[in-house]
């Protein structure tokens, strides 16, 4: 047989050998492994969120009742307040108090094109 030959033999064997080796250690070793892995994420993952949400009760439950009475008073009252400015200025004004006016638009639209903008004259 001639040198050539068998180097080729050699190499093809050698290279079968190899990866018959590493698919055999996939197959029994990591494959498993991370299997068990996945499981355990997923029973980790369906404990999670009733935690969370026991946690998040018990937090907002120990805030509460560490707060003074008059912290409370003051912090509802002044969220009220805001919030029932804003409701006026939503009724009273309509959606622009909120997006902005038409004038709002055109100016923000000229801005962007690089248009000047007309400004009233003190004149």
């Amino acid at each position: 047989m001639a040198l050539w030959a068998s180097i080729t033999i050699q190499a093809c064997v050698t290279v079968v050998a190899v990866l018959l080796t590493l698919w055999g250690f996939w197959r029994f070793v990591v494959r498993p492994y991370l299997d068990r892995k996945v499981l355990e994420l997923i029973e980790a993952s369906r404990e999670i969120e009733p935690a969370v949400t026991r946690g998040v009760k018990k937090g907002v439950a120990e805030t509460l009742r560490e707060l003074p009475e008059s912290a409370l008073d003051g912090t509802v009252k002044e969220s009220t307040r805001q919030f029932l400015k804003f409701g006026s200025g939503l009724f009273e004004n309509g959606l622009s108090s909120f997006l902005g006016s038409a004038a709002d638009l055109d100016r923000a639209k000229r801005e962007k094109t690089g248009q000047p903008v007309d400004r009233p004259t003190g004149n």
